[in-house]
């Protein structure tokens, strides 16, 4: 018998893992309705388009949406799920954090499905190599022997509902934060007069921190719209008393400051791509 996967985001993490799934033999359905801009996306990737009934209808459903959107989703179907005599398992895969988490199942838990913890590790698969990670917490039973039977790499985190989140929010918060805090002290530099004796000075002490920059920054340009919820989830993560909560409140603003300068001029990125430009 065939196992279909339902779907909600053929953005490019979806899309991406989306694909991997029906390369590797599912049935692959999404919910494409008011989503034109994604429609030819969703098709190269050989997804199918399916009303939300048939979600209900699927062997398991995954979340992957931009982090402001997720509770959205668990809005979207708790009708379909709550009606359906079938019950497949929901797993949100976004970047949320425990507590939003928390209020995503406690929508969805009187539709009788069962509720499972996700999140992405690792950018979105490419064909020949065995990532990204999807790490899963909560009363795991063949959730994760059924994905990983479709290609993905799956990693199960001791824990409930929330652990996966946590995880998240504690990796994304080292990596991404590194990237905004780079850019932001680059960009002041820039305003201030020591961008060259900055771009030696890391040259020669901070060679290999450099040299990650000149790739994670531009490769952050076109995500930092999608980062910026993201900040702000991890900020909501560390909590209100928690002097730290204050740097990814920061960090949000970063992203938007850089997500609206790439519509509007690009004066900033041009800045960066010019402080980490390799002369040599």
């Amino acid at each position: 018998m065939s196992t279909t996967i339902a779907l909600f985001g053929a953005g490019a993490m979806g899309s991406a893992v989306g694909r991997r799934l029906a390369e590797s033999g599912a049935k692959v359905i999404t919910f494409l309705e008011g989503r034109e801009a994604t429609i030819e996306r969703a098709r190269a990737a050989g997804l199918l388009a399916a009303p939300l009934s048939a979600f209900a209808e699927a062997d398991i459903i995954l979340s992957i949406v931009p982090p402001a959107e997720a509770q959205k989703v668990a809005d979207l179907v708790a009708p379909v799920l709550r009606e359906s005599a079938k019950k497949p398992a929901f797993v949100d895969l976004n970047a949320i954090s425990p507590k939003t988490m928390e209020a995503l199942a406690a929508k969805l838990a009187p539709s009788g499905v069962k509720i499972i913890d996700g999140s992405i590790i690792g950018g979105p698969p490419v064909s020949g190599k065995a990532g990204p990670v999807i790490c899963l917490s909560g009363e795991l039973a063949g959730e994760p022997d059924l994905l990983s039977r479709f290609g993905l790499k799956i990693r199960p985190v001791k824990g409930p509902v929330g652990a996966a989140s946590a995880l998240k929010m504690c990796y994304a918060g080292i990596n991404k934060g590194i990237t905004g805090l780079s850019a932001a002290m680059l960009l002041a530099a820039a305003r201030n007069g020591a961008s060259e004796a900055l771009k030696v000075e890391l040259a020669e002490s901070q060679a290999e921190h450099l040299q990650r920059l000149r790739h994670s920054i531009p490769d952050m340009y076109p995500k930092a719209y999608r980062w910026v919820a993201e900040m702000e989830e991890i900020s909501e993560f560390l909590g209100a008393d928690n002097p730290a909560a204050l740097i990814f409140k920061g960090m949000a603003g970063i992203f938007q400051a850089i997500a609206d300068d790439r519509t509007e001029g690009r004066e900033l990125i041009a800045t960066l791509d010019r402080m980490l430009e390799n002369r040599h």
